[in-house]
């Protein structure tokens, strides 16, 4: 333990398994003060974890409003905020229904306006803070397939460098991570073929495991990224490289 995160406090989102728990352990082991993880899933081995789970729906405002409120009575201030929850649904877009849309849309993109909403006047107040926007190589190329998750992610991209470019000198960063094939409950019923090509395609020639992420959320929430904002962070295993 490097002490990167130092008495910070984190808030991630869809961190009960896989990339986001990684981060969430990731982040106590690195000094901070507290991390909480806002999931509408039950956490695995809770009782042997240091991070804080709370049961949270990402699409609801009640709910962003509850849980910030809370950490920051308790704590006195947020100093991370990552929106990772999201939902893939693997249809084109002709066989993408209003309902498939709608869902995907409020989980993987409509909960970060609600989350970066909700804290950033706490960041502004504080003069400090980091958002860091989970999106995917899919929002940065095009694939024959998951229309809504492809609309959501590559949209991200946008928000957060709208967010860094709106309250750089309020002192908040805000960045994108986009991930390309990391192995995760997220992905374990993906068809074998796609994740076949998603290796071959790599210049690394293997999947990612969910620590790989967690290092790049860790830079970007650090200290060490302090002049990093605004723009979008790759792991991908080179998949965007050729």
């Amino acid at each position: 333990m490097v002490d990167r995160l130092k008495d910070k406090v984190a808030l991630i989102t869809g961190a009960a398994r896989g990339q986001g728990r990684e981060m969430a352990e990731l982040f106590m082991r690195e000094g901070a003060m507290a991390v909480v993880s806002g999931d509408v899933l039950d956490a695995a081995d809770a009782e042997d974890s240091k991070v804080t789970f709370v049961k949270m729906d990402v699409t609801q405002p009640d709910q962003w409003k509850s849980v910030v409120a809370d950490i920051v009575a308790q704590h006195g201030r947020i100093d991370i905020l990552i929106n990772n929850a999201a939902v893939c649904e693997y249809e084109p877009i002709l066989e993408t229904t209003d309902e498939q849309y709608d869902r995907v849309l409020d989980i993987d993109l409509k909960s970060i306006f609600l989350g970066m909403r909700e804290v950033l006047p706490h960041m502004i107040q504080q003069q400090a803070g980091s958002i860091i926007n989970v999106s995917s190589i899919w929002g940065l190329a095009g694939v024959p397939n998951s229309f809504a998750y492809q609309a959501a992610k590559g949209a991200i991209l946008n928000v957060s460098k709208n967010v860094a470019a709106t309250h750089g000198q309020d002192g908040v960063r805000c960045n994108s991570l986009h991930p390309g094939y990391i192995l995760s409950p997220m992905n374990e019923h993906q068809a074998p073929e796609i994740n076949a090509a998603l290796i071959a395609g790599t210049v690394l020639k293997r999947p990612g495991v969910p620590i790989e992420t967690a290092y790049a959320a860790l830079f970007l929430a650090s200290d060490e990224a302090s002049y990093v904002t605004g723009t979008s962070l790759v792991v991908d295993g080179g998949y965007l490289a050729p």
